[in-house]
């Protein structure tokens, strides 16, 4: 029973992790996007006044597409037009089962892997459940019934094999490099150091890789350069047809998409779980010493963000005489609320529980994580609203003519390395 536990509480840690970031995500895309071009962003959906500095339009959102009527064409396939969405969902939350969140957390005689199931070829994984994706845009597509939905679903399904292809090439010179499918693995080789200086993460050791796999990660999610399938001022998009929860899926799927995939990029290329310079050992040894440095750490940014919120405040106090004006006030309280925190976690935290230092050492190597996610997810945002879209032949002949052979010459040039220094053998 207790092991059923366990498992569970793992794949709701998981999901949660997804689930829980896609309305923050939502939330900054609407507040980077309007940095980006210069606007205040969303700050007016308010409950009972509070308006939490646009967070608040997540909730208005979720309320007009749960009350809006859901329409249904008469001449839809309606299994499959139901389908789809459900699909696109789906498949990014199973994608998150072999991502590890930290390294297996040992209390007393008890292990217990951070990720929803442990598999061997957890790579292969990944690449057999992310090609499913491609079947809810080609499902919503053809099940719709309208010419301008199966062109979406046409493009998506060429767009997406195509990167795929890229996609698996490029994670092929990290597999030579670290010698294992699991992800948990090829995160924990990630510890050590190149030079006695780098950390011995993925892109130093694969940059082309990187590189590869991170511009198929954006072609992978539709998202700019890469939303041909969406192109509204084109053909309107493979879901043009889905109105009310049905779109909302499709809408929370791209989001999620992009956790998933800023959360392997991490894991692939920048160490995973793994805090800089510190192994779990580390971290376990030394927990005594590190959690009041992590206090004092979160302090002094909750100190440093409260002062540039005060600044943020007093310039839109001179723009606007409006609810705009003290949208500030909301990210000072929610920091002095982290200052409160962490100078209570300096003033009473003085002994660690025996089960304190490896929960402390799983908790700091999650934070680890989530910080290269959000830092991956910020990427996706800056990219989406500085770029233009491609034209349908430019991203066709960037994937076949230029990221499939840079690809495989990078495999070769990495076989040659890795025969060199292994002495030929």
């Amino acid at each position: 029973m207790t092991d059923l536990l366990i498992i569970a509480g793992r794949a709701v840690l998981s999901w949660a992790f997804v689930v829980g970031l896609v309305p923050l995500l939502i939330w900054f895309e609407r507040k980077g996007s309007a940095f980006i071009q210069d606007r205040t962003g969303p700050n007016r959906a308010a409950i009972l006044g509070v308006r939490l500095g646009g967070i608040v339009h997540n909730f208005a959102d979720v309320l007009k597409l749960m009350t809006k009527e859901q329409i249904t064409p008469a001449t839809v396939n309606r299994v499959f037009y139901n389908a789809a969405p459900m699909v696109g969902m789906t498949v990014s939350l199973l994608t998150i089962a072999v991502v590890p969140l930290a390294d297996t957390l040992v209390l007393g005689a008890r292990a217990i892997p951070l990720q929803v199931t442990t598999i061997n070829a957890g790579i292969l994984y990944l690449l057999a459940i992310t090609s499913f994706s491609v079947y809810s845009i080609i499902l919503a597509g053809w099940a719709s019934n309208n010419k301008f939905a199966f062109l979406g679903g046409l493009r998506a399904s060429a767009q997406m094999i195509s990167y795929e292809l890229s996609m698996g090439l490029a994670i092929v010179g990290i597999l030579m490099a670290f010698g294992t499918l699991d992800l948990n693995e090829i995160a924990r080789a990630q510890g050590g150091r190149l030079l006695g200086v780098l950390p011995r993460w993925g892109v130093f050791l694969q940059p082309v890789g990187f590189l590869l796999f991170l511009i198929a990660a954006f072609a992978e999610t539709n998202r700019n350069p890469f939303d041909l399938p969406e192109g509204e001022s084109e053909i309107i998009g493979y879901h043009v047809e889905y109105s009310s929860m049905k779109f909302a899926l499709f809408f929370m799927a791209e989001y999620a998409n992009m956790i998933v995939s800023a959360a392997i990029t991490a894991t692939l290329f920048f160490g995973g779980w793994q805090v800089p310079y510190l192994s779990t050992a580390d971290l376990i040894r030394h927990a005594g010493t590190l959690v009041p440095v992590s206090f004092g750490v979160l302090a002094a940014a909750a100190l440093g963000g409260i002062v540039l919120s005060r600044r943020y405040a007093r310039m839109l106090r001179r723009l606007y005489t409006d609810a705009r004006a003290r949208e500030a006030d909301v990210y000072g309280a929610a920091l002095a609320l982290l200052l409160l925190v962490s100078a209570s976690g300096l003033l009473f935290v003085r002994e660690l529980p025996s089960w304190g230092p490896p929960a402390f050492a799983a908790l700091a190597q999650f934070g680890a994580l989530l910080a290269k996610v959000l830092f991956f997810t910020f990427l996706f945002v800056w990219v989406r609203w500085t770029l233009p879209r491609f034209r349908y032949d430019q991203l066709m002949n960037l994937g076949w003519k230029g990221m499939i052979p840079i690809a495989l010459a990078n495999i070769v040039v990495t076989a040659v390395v890795l025969l060199v220094v292994g002495g030929g053998r």
